[in-house]
């Protein structure tokens, strides 16, 4: 979290100093709000143990180790899914499941028990 702060930082230095007539050159300006862009939406691969599941209002709870790739800890998170996905999954089956971090939330876009 601490190199998602800093680059934001500098980012918003930028537009600050931008404003002042001290803006640092574009490729600076633009490699950092990419790789802001590039943190906030991010896709990995885990494996977990269903707690819950909601197919009608697409979401599904998964007990998971930490995911590095999005920036999660061990935890029970409720993920948003469509409800085609979840059909033959319940509670208690232990999935593998790729999950999308898109806008801030967490979206399962694959699942296998």
């Amino acid at each position: 979290m601490k190199k998602l702060s800093s680059v934001a930082g500098r980012v918003l230095m930028a537009s600050r100093l931008a404003l002042v007539g001290l803006a640092w050159p574009t490729a600076h300006v633009l490699a950092a709000e990419q790789q802001v862009s590039a943190k906030q939406d991010a896709t990995a691969t885990a494996s977990g143990e269903v707690r819950r599941v909601d197919a009608a209002a697409g979401k599904v709870a998964i007990k998971h180790d930490a995911i590095s790739d999005l920036e999660l800890p061990a935890m029970t998170l409720v993920y948003q899914a469509s409800p085609a996905l979840l059909t033959n999954i319940k509670p208690g089956d232990r999935v593998r499941f790729t999950a999308a971090r898109q806008n801030s939330k967490y979206i399962v876009t694959a699942i296998s028990n």
